[in-house]
């Protein structure tokens, strides 16, 4: 490893962490665990929390603006305070979320990147439907001045070729910066299992020992497209078993279609598995369905593959991208398209073949590759 990564401090610039989001927490820590396994001295920096302390959230009403003053005012004097005291320093700044890319402001042009995780919110606010993130009036003029911002920012890690064209189509770099695809690996251990210890830790969900599950994971938002596990399954002629839905809780639109096609008793929803039980989940599974209509990266297409689960996902990038040849892919406006794949995974040796093929696929995603992959942004 050159003396140019060993040499210099790495200040990883996370998020604000009221706002609790997880995966965001979980890249920042990782992301400094594999500097640090790399021999770069690396630190964590996350904005002050003083106005968002005073009201229980920070994503409604008077504690989101609230929380605007910590992140945009308070945070910038922050650091550039943290700044004076690197002066004589070499410092790499790296900043974890394009959510945060006004922050670049305050940091060194010549010694600052960002990551990119997706452009959608963006996309969303410049009235692309395709991104399904429908912006507010103050959303859009957030979205604009994040891509004002990006635009100016010389070291770009996109977490997927997809991202980086989205990108691109909206912002031009100057030729002497440095974008480029830098994957994301995973947040944490994703590994097949044993049976038998996945079926002890289920038993709470009341999830049968003797009854396949397809799998789902995800949030309420409209690009999830979560409705179609229910669609599929009414159209399967061969797949009976039940229906797992995991991660927030069942929305009223979605209660509806599984009412409409009465199919109450074949739906289970757990309500944000701890991360035993979700791995429980991808390593029993008769198949892990994915039917996003966009995504940055999506991380469960290669966490389920990880814990041998077969995935289905949708025929659209990044989807694509990150699954590989190691998915099945159909039509998310479709639902005789997914019920096909469905039936498809019932011959069980194509299930077992991409099995194997996902177990290949997740090398891509190897930490050390992908950490070399980053450090090569900060070469020149």
């Amino acid at each position: 490893m050159s003396d140019i990564y060993t040499a210099n401090k790495f200040l990883l610039i996370a998020n604000y962490l009221p706002d609790k989001q997880e995966s965001m927490r979980r890249y920042a820590e990782n992301l400094a665990r594999d500097l640090s396994a790399k021999g770069v001295k690396t630190t964590i920096w996350f904005p002050p929390v003083c106005f968002g302390r005073l009201l229980s959230s920070t994503q409604h009403g008077l504690g989101k603006y609230l929380a605007y003053i910590d992140k945009y005012i308070l945070a910038p004097v922050a650091l550039l305070l943290k700044r004076i005291r690197f002066i004589g320093t070499p410092v790499k700044y790296h900043i974890c979320d394009h959510s945060n890319a006004p922050y670049r402001f305050y940091l060194p042009k010549a010694h600052t990147g960002i990551t990119c995780h997706d452009v959608l919110a963006i996309r969303g606010a410049l009235g692309y439907e395709d991104a399904y993130c429908p912006a507010t009036g103050m959303g859009v003029f957030l979205q604009k001045w994040i891509l004002r911002n990006l635009s100016k920012i010389p070291r770009i890690a996109a977490v997927s070729q997809f991202t980086l064209d989205q990108l691109l189509e909206l912002a031009t770099p100057q030729k002497s910066f440095n974008w480029a695809v830098v994957y994301n690996t995973f947040n944490a251990e994703f590994t097949p299992m044993n049976r038998e210890e996945a079926r002890t830790l289920l038993e709470q969900f009341c999830i049968p020992h003797n009854e396949p599950f397809i799998f789902h994971i995800g949030s309420q938002l409209p690009r999830k497209n979560r409705k179609m596990l229910i669609e599929m399954f009414a159209r399967s002629d061969r797949f009976k078993g039940k229906i797992v839905y995991a991660g927030q809780p069942i929305d009223p639109k979605l209660l509806a279609v599984i009412k409409e096609y009465k199919l109450e008793d074949q739906v289970v929803e757990i309500v944000k598995p701890n991360h035993e039980e979700l791995v429980a989940l991808y390593s029993l599974c008769h198949a892990f369905v994915f039917p996003s209509f966009s995504e940055g990266f999506g991380w469960p297409i290669i966490e389920a593959q990880a814990c041998g689960a077969p995935v289905i996902t949708s025929a659209l990038n990044p989807m694509q991208e990150v699954g590989g040849q190691a998915a099945l892919y159909a039509n998310p406006n479709n639902p005789d398209d997914f019920a096909s794949a469905i039936d498809r995974f019932q011959q069980t040796d194509l299930r077992e073949e991409y099995i194997a093929l996902g177990f290949q696929n997740i090398k891509r995603y190897e930490k050390e590759e992908i950490i070399n992959r980053f450090l090569d942004l900060y070469k020149a």
